[in-house]
């Protein structure tokens, strides 16, 4: 009995992809939080007076087999009952290993066949945050790996579709969590 149990172990330590387990995102706009007022969002009626310019996110060790990425800045905290989409991009080629700040504009171009869905603003593209004052919230930024080299998406697409789409296809995620107080 306990050697069946060790050899199940073994084989399922060496049957589990290792890349995966290196898979990261980091992005050195972010390495103190959301501190950069160009990031914030513009006032889209909740008062804050940023300019949306989206910050750099960088990735490495994606596993084997991945296609493309998908890219979303989501609020765990916003008081929605659902969280608040800040931004989804899709379809962001595999050989890619970033987007520069301000991803999507004239002045910083997404990479060829990736696109950007509607937010929680409504529109597609970067909205930065703006968390109610006196509160602090916790921003996921996500980069995952898809096993498909486009998921069928467009600027209208809603987030929760971009969502569903971006999980059916995925590989590996890599998550780090940002905090913003105002």
């Amino acid at each position: 009995m306990k050697s069946t149990l060790a050899s199940a172990s073994a084989l399922f330590l060496f049957a589990m992809p290792a890349s995966a387990q290196t898979f990261a995102v980091n992005s050195p706009d972010l390495g103190h939080g959301f501190t950069d007022r160009q990031m914030q969002a513009a006032s889209y009626g909740f008062g804050c007076e940023g300019g949306n310019i989206s910050p750099e996110i960088d990735w490495s060790g994606a596993p084997k087999g991945t296609q493309s990425f998908a890219v979303s800045i989501y609020d765990r905290d916003a008081p929605t009952g659902s969280g608040f989409w800040h931004w989804v991009v899709a379809n962001i080629p595999a050989s890619a290993t970033g987007l520069a700040a301000g991803a999507g504009t004239a002045k910083a171009p997404l990479p060829d066949g990736a696109v950007q869905t509607r937010t929680d603003f409504g529109v597609p593209g970067y909205g930065g945050p703006c968390p109610p004052k006196g509160t602090t919230h916790t921003y996921a930024v996500t980069v995952t790996a898809l096993g498909a080299p486009k998921i069928p998406v467009d600027g209208n697409t809603t987030p929760a579709i971009a969502g569903f789409m971006t999980n059916a296809n995925a590989l590996a995620k890599a998550t780090m969590e940002v905090k913003l107080s105002r």
